[in-house]
């Protein structure tokens, strides 16, 4: 019967279902004496919040990482992390390969999915290099962390924190150690240090350019050209999205959070901001300190999030693209979406406007329950609710003393946002067939058209 309905299943709700088993044993795991220090009070609400948020790739924490949990329930966190950058569904067939076991069509419909590709053919071989481009970027990461540490800590736990960090880095989950300085000050005690903070930024952007992008690079090299549409938009979203807002974060930070930085010292933290905003969660610089300004632009780029098929979340680069890209060509007068000499389906201006739509729809309404329920500055519990529906993991020290039920609310806001936040709501309702006749049309007035 169990093996019945779980065939049943949309493709969706397989891949939620797999997600949330994965934070259900993580939660009874970081539950049981053996993940806890000693004198350190975890509940299991904690435990719940903390596996969601390693299975979601956030690194909101209710309780610090390095104070809290012992060697063994920090390597569990760090094996939720790596199963949820790269997906459940990746691992287990990662696992039936390894075995020398045949993947059906149903598995590749959920590799499909799952990897965020829209193609069937090559699923396989495309799961095959996911695994290969993690465990290199994650190696060299680790390297590159290690001769950064090894300078501030013995060498053993210095290639401890190294492979830590890498693959928290990867996947962009934000977790750290750095609880070691000081309890949630993330990576402020290396805000000057350039070997960290670059190898940090190389390793966020290479987990959150998405796989399917990476695979055409590695297919057509340098040849920008005959890269596939999916691809050029991702990249030159990505780069525009970080140039602007590392001379965003320059400007607005310079007499802010980075006024204690001479001027040339103030280029890496900005482009690192910048950097870590797309989903990451580490932070050099007191989020809590960061201006008006430079809060606003923080709260948009982490909506905006990473890439499709990546380890990053939000409402994801292309969505945006997308959505811009329509807006031009209807201030224009134009009937069609067009770039790169490509037409872009109309459904998908429907779907780009959808998503963030719904995205928009959990943070202010979320936010407006929060700070309904714990009387807190509306600023900083936006800042909160957009970093855990975009699972980027940035916090302004709110997240801690947040009531029960918020931790819920955020709990609920990662799930989604990992999962993707339109994906939550297919999951409890299935899609209706469309209708055999077409309804007659009317229209209306939207925005200011007369």
């Amino acid at each position: 019967m169990l093996k019945k309905a779980l065939l049943n299943l949309s493709y969706t709700r397989i891949i939620a279902l797999s997600f949330f088993s994965v934070i259900f044993i993580g939660s009874i795991v970081l539950s049981l004496p053996l993940s806890v220090k000693e004198g350190a009070d975890v509940s299991f609400l904690d435990a719940l919040f903390t596996a969601t948020s390693a299975v979601c790739v956030t690194g909101l924490v209710s309780v610090d990482t390095f104070s809290t949990w012992t060697l063994f329930g920090q390597l569990v966190i760090l094996a939720m992390i790596q199963i949820g950058g790269i997906g459940l569904m990746t691992v287990i067939i990662l696992f039936f390969l390894f075995m020398k076991k045949k993947i059906g069509l149903k598995e590749r419909m959920l590799l499909m999915q799952s990897a965020g590709n829209t193609r069937l053919s090559g699923i396989v071989r495309l799961i095959k290099k996911i695994f290969a481009i993690t465990i290199t970027c994650e190696s060299i990461g680790a390297v590159l962390l290690f001769l950064g540490f090894v300078k501030t800590m013995p060498p053993l736990q210095a290639a401890y924190y190294a492979l830590f960090h890498s693959v928290s880095a990867f996947c962009n989950a934000g977790f750290d150690l750095m609880g070691r300085y000081s309890a949630f000050s993330s990576f402020t005690a290396y805000e000057s240090n350039v070997l960290i903070n670059l190898s940090l930024m190389f390793l966020i952007v290479t987990g959150g350019i998405g796989f399917i992008v990476w695979d055409d690079i590695f297919k057509n090299k340098l040849r920008f050209s005959d890269y596939s549409l999916h691809s050029k938009i991702t990249l030159c979203t990505t780069a525009v999205l970080l140039l602007s807002g590392w001379v965003l974060f320059y400007v607005f930070e310079y007499g802010a959070s980075l006024s204690h930085l001479s001027p040339a010292k103030k280029i890496i933290p900005s482009l690192f901001l910048s950097v870590t905003t797309r989903t990451a969660g580490f932070n050099t610089v007191d989020m809590a300190s960061l201006s008006e300004s430079g809060s606003l632009l923080a709260m948009l780029l982490m909506l905006v999030g990473g890439s499709p098929g990546s380890t990053a979340g939000g409402v994801k680069t292309s969505t945006i693209a997308v959505i811009v890209l329509a807006a031009i060509s209807l201030s224009r007068g134009e009937s069609e979406v067009n770039v790169f000499k490509k037409r872009l389906e109309s459904d998908l201006v429907k779907q780009a406007a959808a998503i963030l739509l719904v995205y928009l729809a959990l943070i202010f309404v979320s936010t407006m329950v929060i700070c309904h329920i714990d009387g807190l500055n509306m600023t900083d519990v936006l800042f909160e609710t957009v970093s855990a529906v975009a699972t980027v993991g940035l916090s302004r020290g709110l997240t801690p003393g947040l009531s029960a039920l918020s931790h819920i609310i955020l709990i609920i806001l990662m799930f989604g946002g990992r999962i993707g936040a339109l994906s939550l709501f297919l999951i409890f309702g299935e899609r209706k067939k469309a209708a055999v006749t077409r309804r007659p049309s009317e229209k209306i007035l939207i925005g200011s058209e007369e």
